[in-house]
């Protein structure tokens, strides 16, 4: 990537930020790592509880970065084909025809996916590792770009259930909103009503850009003692006494692209520690499950990490960025 092409394609994202900031107030973090996932080819896992905003948060994506956007309401009553599509029998023209189904859309808001059927979970899920739905042995590929935004609701809420782990890992990451501070509510309190302040949202990009800025991401550099670096801390957890279940090494590609996409949006074509560390617990929190047969004490996931992030210490590539 040149440095001419990296300044050309930067703002964008730059301005795609200050227009979500003008629905979603004080949650500046959360936007930046929205857009980083969608730029790092990722999906979103958004647990929080109901109202905090993040119907909100998709939709000002979607209006601000020009993406085809659907949004599925997960109850026990919805059907894989409600999600993949499905084939009906046309009289008229004698075969069947598809229609096709909710994912079928550049930015996807799946509210509550913890209330849904196993069965439905694992074909959103299919869908969103492939790329692709097949029905009735045909493959379509879905719009490009993709992304899944799924809201969860914290775990004991009633109807829900547990993603299996190995579902969770399709997530590029798990964000949470959370509710605002003081100042913020008060500010939320004297705004406009949200759909107003939807409609005056304006299209940031468009889709052959947004495509660029992947590419951008994508062609980022690492250096090979920060591929160390994210090895070490992955292994970390799979050694760790107090986790029975580590991180895989798609978790590790995951924090690989997220890392990059951190160092792109912070104006670098080159990956450093601290963009390694801006999104640590994003990708790996909700990848590890604890070992319940050992006493944790008050040891949690987020406590665990932040020790090992401690203990792996991050390789130093001044020196190294100096020389080139």
């Amino acid at each position: 990537m040149s440095k001419h092409e990296h300044i050309s394609v930067q703002p964008k994202a730059l301005m795609i930020i200050n227009e979500i900031n003008k629905t979603i107030i004080g949650k500046d973090e959360v936007i930046e790592k929205v857009l980083m996932s969608i730029l790092s080819k990722g999906h979103i896992l958004l647990e929080d509880t109901p109202g905090v905003g993040k119907t909100t948060l998709a939709l000002s994506f979607s209006k601000t970065m020009g993406l085809d956007y659907k949004r599925i309401q997960f109850t026990p009553e919805i059907m894989p084909a409600d999600v993949v599509g499905f084939s009906v029998y046309s009289k008229d023209k004698e075969k069947l025809l598809y229609q096709p189904g909710a994912v079928l859309c550049n930015l996807l808001l799946v509210d509550e996916i913890n209330r849904a059927s196993s069965k439905t979970q694992s074909a959103l899920l299919e869908a969103m590792e492939e790329g692709s739905v097949t029905v009735d042995g045909v493959t379509r590929e879905l719009p490009d770009p993709f992304t899944v935004i799924a809201t969860q609701n914290p775990i004991g809420s009633t109807g829900t259930q547990l993603l299996p782990e190995s579902q969770m890992d399709r997530f590029m990451v798990k964000l949470s909103m959370g509710y605002p501070e003081f100042q913020d509510e008060i500010k939320i309190l004297k705004n406009k009503q949200a759909r107003e302040l939807l409609k005056s949202l304006e299209q940031s990009t468009s889709t052959m850009e947004i495509l660029q800025m992947q590419r951008h991401v994508e062609n980022v550099h690492i250096d090979d003692d920060i591929y160390i670096y994210i090895a070490r801390l992955a292994a970390a957890t799979r050694e760790h006494q107090l986790i029975r279940l580590g991180v895989s090494p798609r978790g590790s590609i995951a924090l690989v692209r997220m890392s990059k996409a951190a160092a792109w949006l912070s104006g670098r074509d080159y990956v450093i520690p601290s963009d390694v560390q801006h999104v640590f617990y994003d990708v790996f929190e909700h990848r590890i499950m604890l070992n319940t047969q050992v006493s944790l004490g008050n040891a949690t996931a987020h406590s665990i990490l932040a020790r090992i992030m401690q203990t792996v210490l991050p390789p130093d590539i001044s020196r190294k960025r100096a020389n080139l």
